[in-house]
C-alpha cells in the first residue's frame, strides 16, 4: 500500500468510526446494526482505535454541548411520547455531531498533530525532524522502514528535515509532493493553490499522480502549484517575508484585504467578517501583527479608512 492509499484508508476508517458512535447512541438500534458494528470492530486493532479516538472527542464534544448555555437550556416542546422519544434522539444526536464539528472534531481525527486559534506549535518527529504548525493547521504522518511520509491537511507549516538517506521525506499537500533533498522548507495551503519556498539546499516538488515530471526547487526560490498539483510557477522568494509568520507578523506587498483579514483571524479567538466582496478585494500593503488582532486592525483601519465594528466574538469591516 503507497502513502497516500494509507492516507485515504486512515481518513476511512476514522469517518465510520465517528459514524459508528453516532448510531451506537441510538436507543433503538436494530440488533443488525450492532452485529455490523462489531464486525466493523474485528477487522483489526487500527479500528479499535479510531473507535476509541472518536468516542474520546465525542465525549469532548457533549461537554461543550453542557458548558453552553443556549445548548444547555434548549426546550422540546411537548408532544406524543414516541414523537417525542425520537424528536429527543434526534435532536441529540444533532448537538452532538455539531458540537464535534465545531469542535474541530472530523480534523482531530485525521491529524497527528493540530493547532488552534493563536497556536504555532513545534514538534519533533522520531527521526529528528521538527515541524512548525502556524495557527489552525493541522498534519499527519507515517513513517515505515522505507518512507517517512507527511501530509499538511491545513494550513501552513516549516519542515526543518533530518538526514535520512535511505528513507525520503515527503510531504503530501492538496494534489502535490513534496520530497526533501536535505533540506529546510515552508509549505502554505492557499485556497485555489500550494506555495513551496525552499530556505536551505531544494527539494522536488511533482503531483502525487506523477503525470507530470518532478521540478526542482532550490534555496531562495518558491515554486505554486494547482490542485493537481501541477507546478505553474517557480520564482525568487523573499524568505524573511514568507517566514514572517514564525515571527507572528505577516508581510505583504499590494495584498488583498481578504488575505491578510485570514492571516489575522487565524489568531483570533472570535471571527472577522468583511462586509461586501469590493471591500475583499481592495489591496494594502505593509507589515501586520497578526498576533495582536487590535494593532492588526488598526493598520487596516489607518491604511484604507475601515469602519471596525465589534460585536461580542464577532468583529465587522465596513469601507
Amino acid at each position: 500500500m503507497t502513502a497516500d492509499q494509507s492516507a485515504q484508508a486512515s481518513r476511512k476508517r476514522h469517518e465510520e468510526a465517528a459514524a459508528w458512535v453516532l448510531k451506537n447512541r441510538d436507543i433503538n438500534q436494530s440488533a443488525h446494526e450492532s452485529r455490523a458494528f462489531e464486525e466493523w470492530l474485528d477487522r483489526g486493532e487500527e479500528n479499535r482505535a479510531a473507535y476509541e479516538a472518536a468516542q474520546r472527542l465525542m465525549g469532548e464534544a457533549r461537554t461543550a454541548i453542557l458548558n453552553d448555555p443556549a445548548l444547555r437550556n434548549f426546550k422540546v416542546k411537548p408532544r406524543p411520547r414516541v414523537a417525542k422519544t425520537l424528536a429527543v434522539a434526534f435532536l441529540g444526536a444533532a448537538l452532538a455531531g455539531s458540537a464535534f464539528v465545531y469542535s474541530d472534531g472530523p480534523m482531530r481525527l485525521l491529524a497527528n498533530a493540530i493547532s488552534g486559534t493563536g497556536e504555532m506549535p513545534t514538534i519533533e518527529l522520531a527521526d529528528g525532524t521538527t515541524i512548525q504548525l502556524n495557527a489552525f493547521s493541522a498534519i499527519s504522518y507515517r513513517f515505515t522502514a522505507e518512507t517517512r511520509t507527511v501530509t499538511l491537511l491545513r494550513g501552513q507549516a516549516f519542515f526543518q528535515v533530518a538526514k535520512d538517506a535511505s528513507r525520503p521525506f515527503v510531504v503530501e499537500a492538496n494534489g502535490g509532493q513534496t520530497t526533501a533533498l536535505g533540506t529546510a522548507f515552508d509549505i502554505r495551503l492557499g485556497q485555489n493553490s500550494t506555495e513551496v519556498t525552499v530556505t536551505e539546499h531544494a527539494v522536488s516538488v511533482t503531483p502525487h499522480t506523477h503525470a507530470e515530471p518532478e521540478v526542482r526547487v532550490n534555496e531562495g526560490q518558491q515554486a505554486v502549484y494547482d490542485a493537481d498539483g501541477k507546478v505553474k510557477d517557480v520564482r525568487q522568494a523573499d524568505t524573511h517575508a514568507v517566514l514572517a509568520w514564525r515571527r507572528g507578523q505577516l508581510v505583504v506587498d499590494n495584498a488583498p484585504v481578504a488575505d491578510v483579514v485570514a492571516e489575522i483571524d487565524r489568531h483570533f479567538a472570535g471571527r472577522i467578517i468583511i462586509s461586501n466582496s469590493d471591500l475583499a478585494a481592495r489591496r494594502v500593503s505593509g507589515t501586520f501583527t497578526v498576533t495582536d488582532t487590535d494593532s492588526a486592525l488598526a493598520l487596516l483601519r489607518e491604511s484604507l479608512g475601515l469602519s471596525v465594528i465589534r460585536m461580542g466574538p464577532l468583529i465587522l469591516l465596513r469601507g
